[in-house]
């Protein structure tokens, strides 16, 4: 592409000053730009892509952008693309938490802004679902309702990895015509998760039943923490592995301090797994804070720069085209279901309820590359000014 690699970091480092809304809007907003308008690759093969990516360790988002440095300029420009887009929200958590440590968040003022914000993050993700499920399920009935499936086995526990396997497995199904199988595997995928046997080698995989293994031996704070970079399912099931290792284990922060930097996180325009910045300066300053963040970002950078050739040979395997297609569904149904949890804890009066209809509003029919910022920041203004009139939601 003719773009120079200075040109690729900034455009690169605009979308991390805008990733706002965790990765279901970072998603919608790579995927509109350079997917919808500028066309760097067709629509079909991004829902494949992204369906490779939801399977393998560390954010989604962050790992996007690495694939379209590296079909832009190579090595050298996934590496750029992907500096460009964790850096605003790394810089803005670092500082975060060292203002956390040293003085905490108590003040009225950003109590103030949390509860503005709150509800038009809700409503970024809420607008990236639409934006997302629109064209990925628009082809096919049995799309949807594998989405739907899916989000109903989310809420019943199934885990995310089972959940992406049947969805697949069950559109694969389908576009071989076997119709009566997909339909009775489709009913079995959405049933609790009831598979001690499979469990069994949780110690050896914990992320295949979100069991985490107790350490039972000291394990020095830095090591612990960046160990996680092997965390499949993006930032949402990491959250309880890191928690593992941070409250329980290591015992070097309270619950309350992990939420206050899962909040932190959700407020910032940075991917979602950012927290783990967070947990590392609570548990070793600035240096612990660097180890963290490099462990959870290396795989982001490393399957693509290192293994993208058999990524895109993946990809481009027309026989398991319908198999990317039904994860990509399968994707979809859950982060429907991550939407539904985010609003029934988020949207819980008139005051939010306003400001989530006001933002979702604007986001569907602004145009502005820059809606997604001043929503957020009115909406952060917006609750300074009504808990200061009101003083209570």
């Amino acid at each position: 592409m003719s773009i120079s690699l200075l040109q690729l970091f900034l455009r690169f480092l605009r979308f991390g000053f805008l990733a706002w809304g965790g990765p279901v809007a970072q998603i919608a907003m790579i995927r509109q730009e350079l997917v919808e308008e500028e066309k760097w690759i067709t629509p079909e093969r991004f829902n494949r892509v992204l369906a490779v990516y939801q399977a393998l360790p560390g954010p989604e988002a962050h790992e996007l952008c690495v694939y379209f440095g590296m079909i832009a300029r190579g090595r050298i420009g996934a590496f750029l693309a992907g500096l460009g887009f964790m850096l605003p929200g790394f810089l803005l958590m670092f500082a975060l938490s060292w203002f956390y440590v040293a003085y905490g968040i108590n003040s009225p003022v950003f109590q103030s802004v949390f509860l503005g914000m709150q509800p038009a993050v809700a409503a970024l993700i809420v607008r990236a679902v639409h934006r997302i499920g629109g064209h990925a399920l628009a082809n096919d009935r049995w799309l949807l309702v594998i989405a739907v499936v899916s989000g109903i086995a989310q809420f019943f526990g199934v885990n995310f990895f089972l959940i992406l396997l049947a969805a697949g497995s069950v559109f694969a199904l389908v576009k071989r015509g076997q119709t009566r199988l997909a339909s009775a595997l489709t009913v079995v995928s959405a049933l609790p998760d009831r598979l001690p046997r499979l469990c069994r080698f949780s110690r050896r995989n914990p992320a295949f039943c979100e069991r985490p293994s107790r350490d039972d031996a000291p394990f020095p704070v830095h090591l612990r923490l960046a160990r996680r970079l092997l965390t499949f399912g993006g930032a949402y099931t990491s959250i309880p592995f890191i928690r593992h290792d941070a409250v329980e284990a290591g015992g070097w922060m309270t619950n309350a301090q992990f939420l206050d930097g899962l909040a932190l996180s959700g407020l910032l325009p940075a991917p979602l797994i950012i927290f783990s910045t967070f947990v590392g300066y609570v548990g070793g300053g600035g240096w612990g804070a660097i180890a963290m963040t490099f462990g959870v970002f290396a795989p982001a950078f490393s399957f693509t720069m290192i293994g993208h050739d058999y990524l895109e040979r993946l990809v481009g395997n027309t026989s398991l085209h319908a198999f990317l297609d039904g994860v990509t569904a399968g994707v979809v149904g859950l982060i429907s279901a991550t939407a539904v949890r985010i609003l029934s804890e988020t949207v819980t009066g008139l005051v939010p309820a306003a400001i989530f209809s006001l933002a979702l509003a604007a986001l569907f029919l602004s145009k502005s590359k820059w809606t997604v910022a001043w929503v957020v920041l009115l909406s952060g203004l917006a609750g300074i000014f009504v808990n200061g009139v009101l003083f209570d939601w």
